[in-house]
């Protein structure tokens, strides 16, 4: 009998929800990726002392960046564009860390797959 391992390590998928968004607010937040300092920013954005895991703050980073994009669409005084843009980087950069920090699958060879039983004819 072979062994056969029982886990199987999958990378991220992309959020089920694209974001769709203005371009102008996209292209803000990709070239504020080459400034974005995780261990700074995230805290900052977070209000928290210490940094999650990559990924883990995807879910509380895209409710907010929901709830500012709709006080932008609603024309809200309380819209901070400042922190959208933030947001936006730390998306792209959190999904970025995500992908990067997940196992890739290794294929098992052939020879590990176990043996099969030729068909009878």
């Amino acid at each position: 009998m072979t062994m056969m391992p029982n886990v199987i390590a999958f990378r991220p998928r992309p959020a089920q929800t694209p974001l769709r968004r203005p371009s102008m607010l996209i292209r803000a937040a990709k070239l504020g990726q080459s400034a974005w300092k995780r261990e700074r920013d995230l805290k900052r954005l977070l209000r928290s002392d210490d940094c999650p895991a990559p990924g883990v703050s995807l879910p509380r980073l895209r409710a907010e960046e929901e709830r500012l994009n709709a006080a932008r669409i609603d024309g809200l005084a309380e819209y901070d564009l400042t922190r959208h843009v933030n947001l936006m980087i730390a998306i792209l950069a959190e999904m970025r860390a995500a992908f990067a920090a997940a196992p890739i699958p290794v294929p098992l060879p052939l020879s590990d797959l176990g043996t099969a039983i030729p068909a009878r004819l």
